[in-house]
C-alpha cells in the first residue's frame, strides 16, 4: 500500500509539472503570434531593466569612471581610442554577470583588473519600478549590482537595495533578476561589442547566422522547452511501464488472496498429499545418491583404464635418451674440430710471423737491387756523356796550353769540392736516421705516457667508486637500506605515507635485497652474483599500484636509473616446487641458501630466477666435475661457486665482482677492507703519477734533442744545396773548355770497369731477390692453406653449433615435458585415489539414506519426479496449510483482506489508464505546438526579411535574407547602389563603410522583432562615410522614437554635433 501511495504521488506530481511546462509554452507561443508594434508596448516595459548608472574602479587601464548617469531613452558616448568607452560596455557585460571571453577583451576576469591594483570594482544600477518589479518591497525603485574582481580572477557579487541594504551574495539571485527583466548579457543583438560588429557578416558561417537569429528571437529557449518536454514524456512513459510491472505484483497478490479466500477447507486434503511428498521426497533423494554412486563408480573405471598419461610419458622418456644422445655425438664432433682448429690456429700465427719476416727481407733485397741497378744506370749515362765529349775532342784536334793550366785548376777545384759533398751527404745521412731514430723514441715515450694516463684515470675512477661505497657503508650503520642507495630510505617512507593515505590496493614490497637473509653468510657473493639486478627490485601486486609506484620512484630516481618492478599478483602462500627443484644432498640450492619470511619475495624469485633449480658449489673443481663431467643433477639449470663464478653444463663464466655489495655480513670489517683498498689505490696513483712525471720529464728532453737534431740537418742541408750549386757552375766551365782527350779516355776507361763490376753486382742482386721471392711465395703459399683449413672448419662448425643449439633446445624442451608429464600423471593417479575415497563416503552416505527412507516410509515408492520439484510443492503445501490453519478461525480477516487486494489493483489500473489517456493527449498538445511553433517562426524570419528590406532601401542598396529551416542556416546577400545587375554578393565586396551600414541594418531588423529592457552598439559608424552615418543614425534615432520606452546605447569615437537636440537624447563625451 505504501509502494501503490508512492507511485501515485509522483504519477501527479509528474503530470502537474508537464502541465505547467504546456502551459508556459502556449504563453509563450500566444505571445509570439502577436506581431503587435514595439511601440504598443506594456505599461511595464521601461520601468524595470533599464541601466541607470555604471561606475568602475580600478578596471582595465582607468583608475575611475564614472558614475555615469543614463537617460531612459537614447545614450551616445562619445570619446576618443583609449578614453574608456569600449569599458564601460566591458563593465556593463562583467557587471550583469558576463563571462570575460564574452567581452572579446580578454580571456580571463583577472586580465581585467589594472596593473598594480588587487581588485577592480563594477556598479551597475538597474531601474526596478512600477507593477512588474522584481521583489519591489525589497529591494525598491533600484537594485543595485556591485562585482569585485581579485588579481586572482576570483568574482564577488553584492546585490543591493535602493537605500544600500545588501540583500544577497549569491550568483542565482542575480540570474532569476536578468530572467525576470528579460535581459540576456551574452546575446548580441542586446549587447553588440566592436568585434562582433567587425565579424559579424562577413566571417560568421551561414549556421552561426541563424543560431544568432534563433537566439535572439528567443526561438532558441522555445526548442530547448519542446525538448524537454518530450524528455519529460518520454521518462514518464518508462515509469508507466515500471508501475505496469508493479501492477503485476498486485495481481499476483490479488490471485494469492482470491485463492486464500477460495480454498478455506481444503487443509485436510492437503495434509494427506503433503505425507505423500514426504515418502516420495525421502525415496527421491535414495534414488538420486544411488543414481550418483553409480556414476563415480563408473567414471573411476574411466580412470583406471585409461593409460595415456603413461604412455605419453614413456615416449616422452625415449625422446629424452634419443635427444641426450644426439646431444653428446654433436658435443664430442665440436670438441675435436675445435681442438684442430686451435692447432691450425697456432701454425697459423708462426706461419703469419715468418711471412713477415720473408716479405720484409725480400723488401729489404729489392731495395738493394733497386740502389744498385739505379747506379749502374748513372754509370753507364756517364760514361755515354764522357764518350760524346772525347768524340768532340777528336774532332776538334787543337788544344791551348792556357786553357789545360785553366782545366787543371778547375778539376782540382772540383776533386776539393766533391770530396766536401760526399763528407755533408754522409753527415746527413747520419742526421736523417738520428732524427728517425729520436721520433720512434718520442713516440714510444708518448706512447707510454697516455698508457700511464688511462691507467691513473681509471685508479681514479676505482677510487671514487670505492670512496662512494665507503660512504654507503659509514651511512648503513644507522639505517641498513643505504646500502641500496641514498634515497632509498627516503622512498620507502613515502611509500609507507602512500600507502596509509590509500593510494595503493596493495603495499608494494621491496627492495628484494633487503626483504632476504643468508644461512652462511660466506655466501654473500654467490648469491649476489645469482640475483645481480634484482637486489634492488620492487614487486607490485597490479599495474596500477606500478603506475603509483612509478610516480614515487621519479622523485628520487632519474629515468635511467630506477629500480626494477616486478607486477605479479601477491599470494598469502609459497609456490609448491617438490617436483621441479633441485635436491642434491652435497650442496644447498639458492631457494635452501636464504631466509626469506615474505611469500611474495620467494615467489618472485621463484619465477623470474628460479632459485630453486640453482645449486651453490663452494670450489671451482667440484662445480665443474658436478656441473660438466657427466650428467648434471635432476632439475638444476646451474650453478654458482663461492667466488660468484657462474658453471653451466656446456659453459664457465667468471664474475666481475669479489666482495659483496648488499649482503655483506661484517659491515665494520667490510669498511676495513674498502679503507685497504684506498689506500693500495693511493700508493698506486703516487707511484704513476711519479712515473708520469718522469716520463713528461724524458718526452721535452727528447723533444729538445730532436729540435736541435733537425737545425743541424738543415744547416748541413743548405752547405750541400751551396756546394752542389759550385760543382754545377764549374761543370758548365767545363764543358765550354776542350777537353784532354789522353785524360778523357782513361777516365772513360775507368769508368767502363767500374760499369763491368756493377754489372755482376746486379746479376747478383737480382739473383737473391729472386730466391727471396720464390722462398716468400713458398710461405704464403703455406698461410694460405692452413687459412683456407681453418675457414673451412669453421664453415663446417657453424652448422653443427645449431645443431647443437637446437639439440640443446630440444633437450631443454623435452626435460619441461617430461616433468609435466610426470606431474600430470601423479595428479591422475591422485585423482584416482580421491575419487575411490569420494565413492566409499558416498556409498556409506546412500545406506544412511536407505535407512532414513524405510522409517518413512517401509515401502519402497517409484518416483517419476526429481527432488527439488517436490520440494517445491512440499515448501508452496505447508505454506498453503499454515496460511489456513492460521486463519481457519478468522474468516471475516481472509475476507477483508482478499476485498483490499481487488481494491488496489483495481485503483492501480485506473491509474495507469489515465496516464496513459495523458501521455497519448500530450502527443497530440506537444504536436499541435510544433505546428505553432513553426509558424512562429516562419512568421518571424519573413518579419525580419521585409525590415532588412526596408532599411536597405533607405541606402539605395538592395540585398536578401534566405532562410533555410531544415538545415537551420540564414544567407544574406547585399547588393550597394549602382552593382544591383552584378553576380557578386558576397559580403566581403563591400567597403567597409557599407559593411557597417549592413550590420546596423540586420541589428534594426532584429530589435524589430525581439524585446530587451536596453540595447548597445559600439563603434557601429567606425568605417561608414558621412552619408551612410547620416542614414544610420537617422534610422537608429527614428526607431528609438517609437520604442521610446526602451533604452540605447551607442558608443562611438566620431563627433555627435549634428544630432538633433532631444530630450530623449543624452550625450557622455569622454
Amino acid at each position: 500500500m505504501k509502494r501503490k501511495g508512492t507511485f501515485l504521488s509522483e504519477a501527479k506530481s509528474t503530470k502537474k509539472c508537464i502541465l505547467a511546462v504546456t502551459e508556459e509554452e502556449d504563453g509563450r507561443e500566444d505571445n509570439g503570434t502577436h506581431f503587435n508594434d514595439h511601440s504598443t508596448s506594456p505599461s511595464g516595459l521601461g520601468d524595470i531593466g533599464v541601466i541607470e548608472s555604471i561606475t568602475v574602479k580600478n578596471f582595465m587601464c582607468h583608475h575611475l569612471l564614472g558614475p555615469f548617469q543614463f537617460g531612459p531613452n537614447v545614450n551616445f558616448i562619445v570619446g576618443n581610442n583609449g578614453s574608456g568607452k569600449s569599458a564601460i560596455l566591458t563593465a556593463l557585460i562583467v557587471g550583469l554577470g558576463g563571462k570575460a571571453t564574452i567581452t572579446n577583451r580578454g580571456v580571463s576576469l583577472k586580465s581585467f583588473v589594472k596593473n598594480g591594483e588587487s581588485t577592480a570594482d563594477v556598479i551597475v544600477k538597474l531601474r526596478n519600478r512600477g507593477p512588474d518589479a522584481y521583489k519591489g518591497d525589497v529591494y525598491g525603485e533600484c537594485i543595485c549590482i556591485e562585482q569585485r574582481i581579485s588579481s586572482d580572477g576570483v568574482r564577488t557579487c553584492r546585490l543591493r537595495s535602493k537605500s544600500g541594504h545588501l540583500i544577497s551574495n549569491k550568483k542565482e539571485e542575480l540570474t532569476t533578476i536578468l530572467d525576470h527583466f528579460n535581459i540576456q548579457v551574452d546575446n548580441p543583438v542586446s549587447i553588440l561589442n566592436q568585434e562582433m560588429s567587425k565579424q559579424f557578416l562577413h566571417s560568421k558561417s551561414e549556421a552561426d547566422k541563424y543560431k544568432f537569429f534563433m537566439k535572439a528571437t528567443l526561438l532558441e529557449q522555445m526548442k530547448r522547452d519542446y525538448i524537454h518536454i518530450k524528455q519529460t514524456k518520454a521518462l514518464t512513459r518508462e515509469q508507466v511501464e515500471q508501475q505496469e510491472e508493479c501492477l503485476k505484483d498486485l495481481k499476483q497478490e490479488f490471485l494469492q488472496k482470491k485463492e486464500r479466500y477460495e480454498n478455506l477447507s481444503s487443509v485436510g486434503e492437503m495434509k494427506k498429499t503433503l505425507e505423500e511428498l514426504k515418502k516420495m521426497m525421502a525415496w527421491c533423494l535414495v534414488k538420486e545418491k544411488e543414481c550418483f554412486v553409480q556414476q563415480l563408480r563408473e567414471q573411476i573405471d574411466v580412470e583406471e583404464s585409461n593409460h595415456k598419461h603413461k604412455d605419453i610419458l614413456q615416449d616422452c622418456q625415449s625422446k629424452v635418451a634419443v635427444a641426450e644422445k644426439k646431444l653428446q655425438d654433436v658435443q664430442s664432433r665440436l670438441d675435436s674440430w675445435r681442438q684442430e682448429e686451435e692447432t691450425l690456429s697456432e701454425d697459423c700465427l708462426k706461419i703469419r710471423e715468418e711471412v713477415k719476416a720473408k716479405t720484409k727481407a725480400l723488401k729489404e733485397q729489392e731495395v738493394v737491387y733497386f740502389r744498385v741497378r739505379n747506379k749502374l744506370k748513372q754509370s753507364e749515362k756517364e760514361q755515354s756523356l764522357l764518350q760524346e765529349r772525347i768524340n768532340k775532342v777528336k774532332n776538334i784536334g787543337i788544344q791551348n796550353k792556357a786553357a789545360e793550366a785553366e782545366h787543371s785548376k778547375r778539376l782540382q777545384e772540383m776533386s776539393s769540392l766533391m770530396t766536401q759533398l760526399e763528407k755533408n751527404e754522409v753527415q746527413c745521412t747520419t742526421l736523417n736516421q738520428e732524427i728517425k731514430d729520436k721520433q720512434q723514441a718520442l713516440f714510444k715515450g708518448k706512447e707510454e705516457l697516455d698508457k700511464l694516463r688511462l691507467e691513473e684515470k681509471n685508479i681514479q675512477v676505482s677510487m671514487e667508486a670505492k670512496v662512494k661505497r665507503k660512504n654507503q657503508l659509514l651511512a648503513s650503520r644507522s639505517n641498513k637500506l643505504k646500502r641500496f642507495g641514498d634515497k632509498m630510505p627516503d622512498l620507502l617512507d613515502t611509500i609507507d605515507m602512500a600507502h596509509s593515505q590509500g593510494r595503493f590496493i596493495k603495499k608494494p614490497v621491496g627492495p628484494i635485497g633487503a626483504c632476504i637473509n643468508l644461512k652462511d653468510p660466506t655466501l654473500a657473493v654467490a648469491v649476489e652474483s645469482c640475483l645481480r639486478s634484482f637486489m634492488k627490485t620492487f614487486c607490485c601486486d597490479n599495474y596500477r599500484d606500478e603506475a603509483v609506484l612509478q610516480d614515487l620512484m621519479s622523485r628520487y630516481f632519474s629515468k635511467g636509473n630506477r629500480p626494477q618492478i616486478i607486477v605479479s599478483a601477491f599470494s598469502n602462500s609459497i609456490y609448491n616446487v617438490q617436483g621441479r627443484g633441485v635436491n642434491y644432498p652435497d650442496y644447498p640450492s639458492v631457494l635452501d641458501s636464504l631466509i626469506i619470511t615474505n611469500p611474495v619475495i620467494v615467489n618472485c624469485l621463484i619465477d623470474m630466477r628460479a632459485i630453486e633449480s640453482i645449486l651453490i658449489i663452494k670450489e671451482k673443481r667440484a662445480a665443474r666435475r658436478v656441473m660438466q663431467q657427466g650428467r648434471p643433477p635432476k632439475n638444476c639449470r646451474e650453478a654458482f661457486t663461492l667466488e660468484g663464478d657462474q658453471v653451466y653444463p656446456n659453459r664457465y663464466y667468471t664474475t666481475d665482482f669479489s666482495t659483496a655489495k648488499y649482503l655483506g655480513g661484517d659491515l665494520e670489517t667490510e669498511i676495513r677492507m674498502v679503507d685497504s683498498e684506498l689506500e693500495n689505490y693511493k700508493a698506486q696513483l703516487s707511484k704513476f703519477q711519479l712515473h708520469v712525471r718522469s716520463v713528461t720529464e724524458d718526452i721535452n728532453h727528447m723533444e729538445g734533442k730532436l729540435h736541435s737534431t733537425i737545425m743541424t740537418l738543415k744547416k748541413t742541408l743548405a752547405t750541400v744545396n751551396q756546394i752542389k750549386a759550385s760543382v754545377t757552375e764549374l761543370e758548365d766551365v767545363e764543358e765550354e773548355q776542350t777537353d784532354d782527350i789522353s785524360t778523357l779516355e782513361e777516365v772513360a776507361q775507368e769508368n767502363q770497369q767500374k760499369i763491368n763490376c756493377e754489372k755482376k753486382t746486379v746479376e747478383l742482386a737480382k739473383k737473391e731477390v729472386e730466391e727471396h721471392r720464390e722462398k716468400t711465395k713458398e710461405v704464403e703459399c703455406q698461410y694460405v692453406e692452413v687459412r683456407n683449413r681453418i675457414d673451412q672448419l669453421s664453415e663446417e662448425m657453424e652448422p653443427l653449433k645449431e645443431e647443437q643449439t637446437k639439440a640443446e633446445n630440444e633437450c631443454c624442451k623435452l626435460d619441461r615435458t617430461l616433468k609435466i608429464l610426470e606431474n600430470k600423471l601423479q595428479a591422475h593417479q591422485d585423482n584416482i585415489q580421491v575419487m575411490r575415497g569420494e565413492l566409499a563416503f558416498k556409498e556409506e552416505e546412500v545406506a544412511e539414506f536407505v535407512a532414513k527412507a524405510k522409517e518413512i516410509s517401509p515401502d519402497r515408492k517409484q518416483v517419476g519426479r526429481c527432488a527439488k520439484s517436490i520440494d517445491v510443492e512440499i515448501t508452496r503445501l505447508r505454506k498453503k496449510i499454515s496460511i489456513q490453519e492460521s486463519s481457519h478461525g478468522d474468516h471475516e480477516q481472509v475476507i477483508r483482506e482478499f476485498s483490499e487486494a481487488l481494491a488496489n489493483y483495481r485503483d492501480k489500473s485506473n491509474q495507469l489508464r489515465d496516464l496513459k489517456k495523458f501521455i497519448d493527449r500530450l502527443e497530440n498538445i506537444m504536436s499541435d505546438r510544433q505546428t505553432r511553433y513553426k509558424i512562429m517562426r516562419r512568421s518571424l524570419s519573413v518579419r525580419c526579411k521585409l525590415y532588412f528590406n526596408n532599411f536597405l532601401i533607405k541606402m539605395n542598396c538592395c540585398g536578401s535574407m534566405m532562410f533555410d529551416h531544415n538545415n537551420e542556416t540564414l544567407s544574406i546577400t547585399v547588393k550597394p547602389p549602382g552593382r544591383e545587375n552584378d553576380g557578386m554578393s558576397d559580403m566581403r565586396s563591400l567597403s567597409g563603410g557599407e559593411r557597417s551600414f549592413s550590420t546596423v541594418c540586420f541589428i534594426l531588423s532584429l530589435w524589430e522583432i525581439t524585446e530587451s529592457p536596453f540595447r548597445c552598439l559600439d563603434e557601429f559608424d567606425v568605417y561608414m562615410d558621412m552619408h551612410n552615418r547620416r542614414i544610420s543614425l537617422d534610422l537608429l534615432l527614428e526607431l528609438s522614437e517609437r520604442q521610446h520606452l526602451r533604452q540605447f546605447f551607442f558608443i562611438t569615437p566620431l563627433s555627435t554635433s549634428n544630432l538633433p537636440k532631444s530630450d530623449n537624447i543624452k550625450i557622455h563625451q569622454l
